[in-house]
């Protein structure tokens, strides 16, 4: 009877293995397509999801990626007292200080997108960029 059992047991392990393999190879190739469909968009500036895009002046886009290289600098601090063995309380007012900068990055990224975006999509009649916009403040708000 335990033979029969662990037969039936190696049987099931190695369709899960199959199976596994077979996930992990379409899973590859979903992940290999949409790499490619990314980088065409990216040599044309155009989202992969969506086909929009959205066109910053040379100071606004400084001004964000600056930002981002801040809250990267404040991460990487975040990650060195985390190797150096620092005080929780030290690493959480660290934390507490790039949430605030991703929520400020956050607030002027919507203001622009607002201001732009969503007034030239209204002005041109696509009204669903209001539900996009409400989505993406209850994205925002979680």
């Amino acid at each position: 009877m335990a033979c029969k059992e662990n037969a039936k047991i190696a049987g099931n392990m190695e369709s899960i293995k199959n199976r596994k393999v077979s996930e992990d190879k379409c899973i590859e190739a979903d992940v290999d397509l949409l790499t490619d469909e990314r980088s065409a968009a990216n040599e044309e500036n155009v989202c992969a999801c969506c086909g929009k895009k959205t066109m910053r002046s040379e100071e606004e886009r400084r001004k964000l990626i600056n930002r981002l290289n801040r809250i990267e600098g404040q991460i990487r601090g975040i990650r060195g007292m985390l190797e150096k063995d620092a005080y929780c309380n030290d690493i959480l007012i660290q934390s507490a200080a790039v949430n605030a900068a991703i929520n400020s990055f956050n607030k002027e990224l919507l203001s622009s997108h607002i201001h732009s975006c969503v007034a030239r999509d209204i002005r041109e009649g696509k009204d669903e960029v209001v539900d996009e916009l409400v989505g993406t403040i209850w994205k925002l708000m979680r």
